[in-house]
């Protein structure tokens, strides 16, 4: 199975694909994180998102889109462009055919740390540790999408594809 997940944000949004190997790894295909000028209106913004994270669904070919659940933040102008941000993602790959997913932070630590309540290096070490990586990736966005596609691929026992 391979995942494209998505950790939104209207400033920076993380993009990762990971995929399961035929000995139920999992692998890092690709990792990015789309920027966005905050100085640029909003639906320019959110176009630049949603073309992003559709280039990487015609790239990779994934056979799920995974988004991060909006949190409930202190910040409502943060917390609305992240609803947002994760909107157009999701628009993206419906209009594919693809399958939505959402996971909460929570989960996702739990799933990658095995405690809720992980802290960002605890996760990023741990996503470094199951993908074999050697470097991490530089943003916390791009390790946070990561873990949220290896959550994805351990909460879904879909089966390996071939």
């Amino acid at each position: 199975m391979r995942v494209l997940a998505v950790d939104p944000g209207l400033t920076r949004c993380g993009v990762a694909v990971v995929e399961t190997t035929h000995d139920g790894r999992a692998r890092a295909v690709a990792v990015d994180v789309v920027r966005t000028d905050p100085q640029t209106d909003l639906a320019t913004r959110l176009h630049e998102v949603f073309l992003a994270v559709d280039d990487h669904l015609e790239r990779t070919a994934p056979d799920v889109l995974v988004v991060e659940r909006v949190f409930t933040q202190q910040n409502v102008r943060t917390a609305t462009g992240t609803a947002q941000a994760a909107a157009v993602c999701m628009l993206a790959a419906t209009r594919r055919g693809l399958a939505v997913h959402q996971h909460t932070p929570t989960e996702v630590k739990a799933a990658v740390t095995g405690s809720g309540r992980a802290d960002k290096q605890q996760v990023a070490f741990m996503v470094g540790r199951i993908l074999g990586l050697h470097d991490l990736p530089r943003t916390a966005d791009a390790t946070d999408a990561l873990a949220l596609a290896i959550c994805h691929l351990w909460r879904s026992r879909t089966p390996v594809a071939g």
